[in-house]
């Protein structure tokens, strides 16, 4: 199987700083929402910082004036209070996590729902380019990734600064020169996580990279049309060795991504130990009278306890720092699709297209996908209301393209496509879909049930509306004699049932959609004639009284149709009706001889055995 390209990076193409700066307004802008709610956190987290240090100062008093000074009354209020404190700020800190859980999923919410809002929005032109798996790997993996970010890093953070700040407020209070021996080994925790984070950062990207090629093998191969495909030319081992190989990629990136800055974590906490022996030798010495100062026990013991309140923020704020740089990488691949222009968008302020007579009108159009190639060059034509025009021509000629700026799927790179004198860029996409019924030759339906999938444009529509939609679209006996009626699942893409089962009830959603313009791509050519009879009922009155633009693969569609319109090489080269073409003897009388002359052979043999 054939990858398809790659999106772009567009961001690295300009300065990391600058990046930065802009992604960090946006991931806080994703809290604008829950002002509230982080003011409350906030709130919560600055008095759960503060009691968490009083314990320390009465454990001085404890030592000091309840044990030393032999006071048991006082001994036992101040451990009575001492153990209510720490009740207090235990119950104050569930409900600083609730604040901060409940924050963060529903900013993950958010992101996520945006994020399919956007994709949903974006043209074909941006899923013609992207890949599946790359896209599930935007939700599953990247936002997954960021989760811890936002809920837990976030919360923890601003936790572990207040924590910092008011223990060195208690510390300089209790005893100036200790904390600044306390303070000496701090830069041994702080100095090193730039550089750690910066390798997590390149690493996480890497790994989400590697973690998107996965997930493409996996929605390659695992679906019904690509396990099939497998299997039919025996790849199995072949895709085996090429989901293994991107396996072993992708463990070889999260073992070094799980042990970037392990070295420096365990320096960290080598350093860590130094502090409390560093405290017991110098307020020794001072408490023998060797140094200036008193200390007593209680502050002894007081600073030391204090000491895990202030290392252990550091050493968290510094593992935040690198698992921010790690989740950096992540909000880089989640802005990458947010920031994928909406080049098929409303105009501010356009007007919803009136119900339509159904005139279409091609002037001077040109279409390209790719900017050095035509794929439609000065096509001109105009379909008069409730008329039948059959477009007919080679593979890769341009039909297909020509029926997707009708409903405005692309935009025209020159020229204008209009229905009823209205310019479809200058009206809403909505009431412009709702005008115009498609059914594509590749037919898709949801692993739902039946009655889900006919009524997907009209999710309202009645019992009795739906089965006439399948009456006329000649399934409504087949869905009938099946066990479970409407209610049966189809399968994925609807694999449970054939070919010309599916294209009916594509038909049928389309009746029941009821749209002024139909646009068909009919191709019948791998079902067998009985399944192509049934086809070809149910289109001949859903066309009547509608405006239909029809990729023709039928003789008798092209016999009906009001025009023929031949396109080669992008462009229209010939136009009129059948026996005018024909005597023209140009491209069209080629494809007739070669395309349909079989089949009016077939059909004049089934006359005159009718006839016998």
């Amino acid at each position: 199987m054939i990858y398809q390209a790659a999106m772009q990076h567009k961001w690295n193409e300009s300065p990391q700083q600058s990046y930065d700066h802009v992604s960090v307004r946006r991931v806080l802008a994703l809290f604008r929402p829950y002002r509230p709610h982080v003011a409350s956190l906030l709130l919560t987290t600055i008095v759960n910082a503060t009691l968490s240090v009083f314990p320390s100062f009465l454990i001085s008093q404890i030592i000091d004036v309840g044990i030393i000074g032999r006071h048991v009354g006082l001994l036992f209020a101040l451990s009575g209070f001492t153990l209510a404190l720490v009740i207090v700020n235990g119950l104050i800190g569930v409900l600083r996590t609730y604040l901060a859980t409940l924050i963060g999923q529903r900013v993950m919410a958010d992101l996520r729902v945006g994020l399919y809002q956007h994709l949903l929005a974006l043209s074909l032109r941006f899923f013609s380019k992207a890949k599946l798996g790359d896209l599930m790997s935007r939700f599953n993996n990247d936002i997954g990734g960021v989760q811890g970010t936002i809920t837990g890093t976030f919360s923890t953070s601003i936790s572990n600064f207040l924590t910092l700040v008011v223990t060195l407020i208690f510390m300089f209070a209790f005893n100036w020169p200790l904390t600044l021996v306390a303070l000496v080994v701090v830069p041994a925790f702080v100095l090193p996580t730039r550089r750690v984070g910066r390798t997590r950062r390149a690493l996480s990207l890497e790994t989400q990279e590697t973690q998107s090629k996965l997930n493409t093998v996996l929605g390659e191969t695992l679906n019904i049309s690509g396990i099939l495909l497998v299997k039919n030319f025996v790849r199995q081992q072949a895709e085996q060795a090429r989901f293994g190989e991107a396996s072993a990629d992708l463990l070889r990136l999260q073992i070094r991504q799980s042990m970037v800055g392990r070295w420096l974590f365990m320096f960290v906490g080598i350093f860590a130990t130094l502090g409390p022996v560093l405290i017991c030798l110098v307020g020794g010495l001072e408490a023998l009278g060797y140094l200036p100062g008193h200390v007593t026990l209680g502050i002894m013991v007081a600073f030391i306890a204090l000491l895990n309140r202030l290392y252990s923020p550091v050493t968290q704020l510094a593992n935040v720092w690198v698992d921010i740089q790690g989740s950096a990488a992540l909000f880089e691949r989640i802005f990458e699709v947010l920031d994928e222009p909406h080049d098929i968008a409303d105009k501010p302020g356009a007007p919803a297209l009136p119900p339509a007579r159904g005139e279409i009108v091609f002037e001077h159009v040109d279409f390209r996908y790719l900017p050095e190639r035509l794929a439609l060059r000065d096509v001109s034509f105009v379909v008069e209301p409730g008329q039948l025009v059959a477009l007919v021509g080679p593979s890769g000629a341009g039909k297909s393209t020509t029926t997707y700026l009708i409903p405005r799927l692309y935009d025209v790179s020159a020229g204008s496509v209009r229905i009823d004198g209205h310019d479809v860029r200058e009206v809403q996409l909505y009431s412009l879909g709702q005008q115009i019924g498609m059914v594509t030759q590749e037919t898709y339906l949801f692993h739902a049930s039946l009655r889900e999938n006919i009524a997907y444009g009209r999710p309202d529509a009645s019992e009795d509306e739906i089965i006439a939609a399948a009456k006329a679209a000649n399934i409504h006996d087949f869905i009938a004699g099946l066990p479970e009626g409407y209610e049966t699942v189809v399968g994925e893409r609807g694999y449970k049932l054939s070919g010309g089962e599916k294209q009916r009830i594509a038909i049928a959603r389309v009746v029941l959609k009821d749209p002024r313009i139909l646009v068909l791509d009919e191709a019948t050519s791998s079902l067998d004639s009985h399944s192509e009879a049934l086809i070809q009922a149910a289109l001949m009155p859903l066309m009547q009284q509608r405006t239909t633009v029809v990729i023709a693969h039928r003789l008798s569609t092209i016999l009906a149709a009001d025009q023929i319109l031949v396109f080669d090489q992008g462009q229209i080269v010939e136009r009129g009706k059948h026996l005018e073409l024909l005597e023209r003897s140009g491209l069209y009388a080629r494809l007739y001889r070669e395309q349909f002359k079989a089949e009016t052979e077939r059909l004049a043999s089934l006359k005159e055995e009718a006839a016998r």
